[in-house]
Formats: structure tokens, C-alpha cells, sequence
């Protein structure tokens, strides 16, 4: 008899225990985030500061997942979210229309999605383009957090002005048709410097899709036509590091001494964007901080997981540092402090 209660006793303290961990279990929160892809430096760099930021809350456990800027696994991704049951989606679109379907399938599921870098509108669920688009509603059902492409791609533009030399020949790299930030920062070049600047012909223009192997490959082809390119004006810091491999050992771009015989502006403020800078390859960026956007983005899912805001609320923008020769050492020092770079790095 005293060895049945105390084996009736062993079974009830295992399952007290097992429901403890279990109701340990339910405290922790399933986040995923939805990258738009692995190559692209910034998504890249986003999805490391995602986990650092996670790590900072004992309730968020985050899974990071890749679409590598394919439409069709992104759509996949997103419907996986729903499948598994997560208790809170973030998502950095490839392309905002393709996207916007399973964005709002998300939300219809009665899932809190955050969209960010870029944000998904309305007008990508409404198919709406051009002036008659309403760039600044944020899809119905839905928060971000992200960054103004206008303002990033004006901080290029605005200093190009003066620095294109009269009738110059420029070309343009282009992000994904498609996304938010490639679009707007492109306008941002015609609004800032081609309005300001008639002179200045745009040799050749073209999609690298934010990707340093074909912005490369791109620029290998440009300058095979023999007329030299004063300026390369790309949608972000990867795609501009890509032409300025192409010409990296080009005597027509390069000189003797090391200088350039080109200016080259890009946005993202990268690390490999400061390191190209210090080496006096690249002319500016525009920092977009990953690191500022993840920590924003796990502060708000944290508050809305524990009932502190609603997710539609969600509504913040980082800004946007010019970045150039004058000041680059104080962004590659925090780049060092944050252990994305090291002095080695330097060398």
C-alpha cells in the first residue's frame, strides 16, 4: 500500500512539473520574420540584428525564414506563418504587390503582422498605381516600421548636383520593379538631381535587384561601350559595390595615385558602403539602420504580444544620416563597437 502512494505520489510531482514547463511553454511568444532575401547585404544585416534583438526578451522566440527574392517562396513563407500558427509576423517584401495578397491573408487569420523595410500600402492590395496611389496608407489590418526611401535617395541626390561634372554620363542601378524603396528611391533621383541637372545623360539604366553579382555584371557590359561613366547612382550600397568591382582594376576609372576617375552613390549605409567610402570608391550613402529598425521592430511585437498596444498602431520611421568622406570613421566605429566590422577590416 505505502509503495502505491508513493508511486501515486512520483506520477502527480512529474505531472505538476511537466505542467509547469508547459505553462513556462505558453509564456514564450512564436515570432517569424520573413526576409526578403539572404544575398542582399541589408537583408542580410536586418536579419542578424533581428535575432540580437530578440535575444533581449525572455517571451519572443523568433524564427528567421529567407523568400531569396523569390516571389513564390515568399508567398510560400507567408502561408507557412499561418499554417503553423505563429503569434506574430514580420515581413520584409521583395516585391509589395506580389506580397500584398498574403500580407492580408496573414491579418485576415487574425495573426498581428508587422511589414518593414519596405511597408506594405494600401494601394499594393488595391492595385492602385501612380499619382492615384496613396503611398502613405498603410495596408488596412496591418503596422510597419521602416524607413522614407525619398529622404534616403535625396541625400545622393542632393550633393550629386554639384558634384556631376556639366553634360556628365551617369548610369542606374535599379532594386526589384516592384518595391517600395526601389521605386521611391528612383524617383527620389528624378525629383533631386535629373529635374535640377537636364544636362546629364543617362547612359544606361537597368535592374540589379539590389544584387552585387548582376549590378557587376552590369557594369562589366556598360563599359565595354567605350564611353566613360562619370557617376554610378544606385538603389543601395550592394548593387553600387557591384559596379565598382567591374572597374576596380579599370586604368580608365582608376588612377595611379588610387583616386577615382568616378563618383558613385548608393544607400544603405552598409558597412561595406563606410569601407568603400574610407577607401574613397564610394562618393556618399545613406545610412538606413538595420540594427535601430530590428530593435523597434521586437520592442512593438513585445508590447503587442502582451496586450500594451494593437498592432495597427504600429507606425515609426528611422532616419536617414548622410554618409561621406568627412564623417565615415564615427559610422565605421560603431560598426567595430557592434562587432559587424573589425580594425582588421581596416587594413
Amino acid at each position: 500500500m505505502k509503495k502505491m502512494r508513493r508511486l501515486a505520489a512520483i506520477t502527480m510531482a512529474a505531472a505538476i512539473a511537466a505542467s509547469s514547463m508547459t505553462a513556462l511553454a505558453a509564456d514564450e511568444y512564436r515570432v517569424c520574420f520573413v526576409a526578403r532575401a539572404s544575398a542582399d547585404t541589408f537583408a542580410a544585416w536586418l536579419t542578424d540584428s533581428m535575432k540580437k534583438a530578440a535575444d533581449e526578451y525572455d517571451d519572443i522566440d523568433l524564427t528567421c525564414v529567407s523568400g531569396e527574392a523569390d516571389d513564390n517562396k515568399m508567398a510560400t513563407l507567408l502561408e507557412d506563418c499561418i499554417t503553423k500558427e505563429y503569434d506574430l509576423v514580420i515581413v520584409q517584401s521583395n516585391n509589395n504587390a506580389a506580397q500584398a495578397p498574403y500580407v492580408k491573408e496573414v491579418a485576415d487569420a487574425g495573426i498581428p503582422i508587422i511589414t518593414t523595410n519596405p511597408t506594405t500600402h494600401q494601394s499594393d492590395l488595391d492595385g492602385v498605381t501612380g499619382d492615384e496611389a496613396v503611398d502613405n496608407a498603410v495596408m488596412e489590418g496591418t503596422g510597419t516600421v521602416d524607413a522614407d526611401p525619398v529622404e534616403q535617395a535625396s541625400r545622393g541626390a542632393i550633393r550629386a548636383v554639384k558634384e556631376v561634372p556639366e553634360n556628365g554620363n551617369v548610369v542606374v542601378l535599379r532594386g526589384p520593379s516592384g518595391n517600395y524603396h526601389a521605386e521611391k528611391r528612383r524617383e527620389a533621383w528624378d525629383t533631386y538631381f535629373f529635374n535640377e541637372r537636364p544636362d546629364v545623360n543617362i547612359l544606361y539604366e537597368d535592374y540589379a535587384n539590389w544584387n552585387n553579382d548582376e549590378a557587376m555584371a552590369l557594369m562589366e557590359t556598360w563599359t565595354q561601350g567605350g564611353t566613360h561613366i562619370d557617376a554610378i547612382i544606385s538603389m543601395n550600397d550592394n548593387m553600387a559595390a557591384g559596379a565598382i568591382e567591374a572597374v576596380r582594376n579599370n586604368t580608365d576609372y582608376i588612377n595611379e595615385d588610387g583616386t577615382t576617375n568616378f563618383l558613385a552613390y548608393g544607400v544603405d549605409g552598409t558597412a561595406q558602403g563606410c569601407l568603400l567610402i574610407k577607401e574613397g570608391l564610394l562618393t556618399a550613402t545613406a545610412l538606413q539602420n538595420a540594427e535601430e529598425i530590428a530593435n523597434l521592430n521586437m520592442e512593438y511585437a513585445e508590447k503587442v504580444l502582451n496586450g500594451e498596444m494593437e498592432y495597427t498602431d504600429v507606425a515609426d520611421y528611422v532616419e536617414a544620416p548622410e554618409i561621406n568622406a568627412d564623417n565615415v570613421d564615427e559610422f565605421i566605429q560603431i560598426y567595430i563597437d557592434n562587432g559587424e566590422l573589425t580594425e582588421d577590416a581596416l587594413q
